[in-house]
């Protein structure tokens, strides 16, 4: 329930920031995902295929064939990223994410506003190009942008 009601928060956080955000586009494009860490992933797929009606867009695993990130889909564009919490990930809301045309250029748009933004890095796991900005209010905000060969971009293309 506690991550439901996180989920919620983070959507409305989100689409608060995004109306703000689509005064000055800046390559914005929408709200795309809000991230969670769960005590355990497995139980927590359960739960929102089974309760929430979501399904699991993609996963990438550990060497161990162990899920570390599910991306469950609520809608074509919208998904619930869950992590597996651990000694250093405490379980709960962790960012929300912004799906941005060109990473780069967001991430000059920001910085040229006095944002604290990292530098862009290809995900390794999904092929999406990141980065991050701090939120002195919420923490953590990705910008992501799904490039064709990610898989944030296969499964919008295969929602059905």
């Amino acid at each position: 329930m506690r991550g439901a009601m996180l989920f919620a928060a983070g959507l409305f956080t989100g689409l608060a920031v995004q109306v703000g955000i689509a005064q000055n586009a800046g390559g914005v494009v929408m709200m795309n995902h809000v991230g969670i860490n769960v005590p355990n992933i497995p139980e927590a797929m359960t739960y929102y295929t089974q309760k929430m009606g979501y399904k699991e867009a993609f996963r990438v695993s550990d060497d161990k064939g162990q899920p570390t990130l599910v991306y469950m889909q609520i809608s074509k564009n919208t998904f619930l990223e869950l992590n597996q919490a651990n000694a250093q990930r405490a379980p709960g809301f962790t960012h929300y994410g912004l799906h941005v045309e060109n990473a780069a250029a967001a991430v000059k748009m920001f910085k040229d506003r006095g944002v604290t933004v990292t530098d862009t890095n290809v995900s390794a796991g999904t092929k999406a190009i990141l980065a991050n900005i701090t939120d002195p209010y919420m923490g953590r905000i990705e910008l992501v942008e799904i490039t064709p060969e990610s898989t944030h971009q296969k499964a919008i293309q295969s929602w059905k």
